[in-house]
């Protein structure tokens, strides 16, 4: 994986990020979900290098990139924060604009860039993602039964010292063989790190707390993406069969929507790279 790509720290205003940058042609930024690190898009950054500049960053709160400030609100966790991040990163590569796709916490992330950077965002790609606040006004017992872990983890201190007790066994999903040997010995090691794992949880209470505050103000100012979204989502996993067709969800938040479902699980790139970067290649080159 990652076959010709460099791996690096770049210091951004609010601390450091670790990257993977390699490929060449127009610049495209994959940003990964939970628990994840960047190291999940090996192979699909790999079948993307050929025509496009590819760049993998750990979110920050995740991996080995820096941890933002607890705030009562967690607003240094919002997805806000971490778009502004992020384009600050691009900027420093030399990217002025570029497209992003986002999977699962990374597409609200890249949500959030588009929305407040319409400037940069050349096309937005989500893969099973919604708006936070479509997921909190939709959340009905099939929610709570399978995404209980979202107001789980909204609570202070007690997530982390579940995870902590035995990381393994929280995330006992993962699998060398779906991941690939070097993923997954990177995923050990952040989930053994009581900062790596607070980042990330504070990832969710920033959901709750202010995440959902941002998109209803925008809702309410009218506001909505303004390039081309494509909306994916893994057919095996129960995004759409909690809230219905995808697509006809994110048409309330962008104007320009098109999507399909994927054959394979919640972890596509890793369980289906082939088909999702056909799907984002083709996106891109309309």
């Amino acid at each position: 994986m990652f076959d010709g790509f460099t791996l690096f720290e770049i210091a951004v205003k609010t601390g450091r990020l670790r990257v993977r940058h390699g490929g060449e042609g127009r610049p495209v930024l994959l940003l990964h979900g939970h628990p994840r690190t960047h190291m999940t898009w090996g192979r699909v950054a790999d079948l993307l290098s050929t025509s496009h500049t590819v760049v993998c960053p750990d979110l920050p709160g995740f991996g080995r990139s820096y941890i933002p400030a607890d705030s009562p609100d967690s607003r240094h966790s919002s997805k806000r924060s971490k778009a502004a991040v992020l384009v600050e990163l691009m900027e420093r590569l030399g990217h002025r604009e570029f497209d992003v796709v986002g999977h699962d916490r990374g597409s609200l992330t890249a949500f959030r860039m588009a929305m407040d950077h319409p400037d940069k965002i050349r096309r937005l790609i989500t893969v099973d993602g919604l708006p936070v606040l479509e997921h909190l006004e939709r959340a009905d017992w099939k929610f709570a039964r399978d995404w209980y872990h979202w107001f789980f983890f909204a609570q202070p201190e007690k997530p982390e010292r579940a995870i902590l007790a035995d990381p393994t066994a929280w995330y006992s999903s993962l699998s060398p063989d779906l991941m690939g040997a070097a993923a997954y010995e990177d995923l050990l090691e952040v989930i053994h790190n009581p900062d790596a794992v607070h980042g990330m949880i504070e990832d969710y209470r920033a959901g709750i707390r202010i995440d959902h505050e941002h998109d209803r103000a925008d809702r309410e100012a009218g506001k909505r993406v303004k390039c081309p979204m494509l909306c994916l989502w893994s057919t095996q996993d129960d995004l759409e069969r909690i809230y219905g067709d995808p697509v006809a969800i994110w048409l309330d938040w962008a104007k320009d929507v098109s999507g399909f479902g994927i054959d394979s699980g919640h972890h596509v790139a890793e369980e289906n790279p082939e088909a999702l970067a056909v799907a984002i290649r083709a996106f891109m080159a309309r």
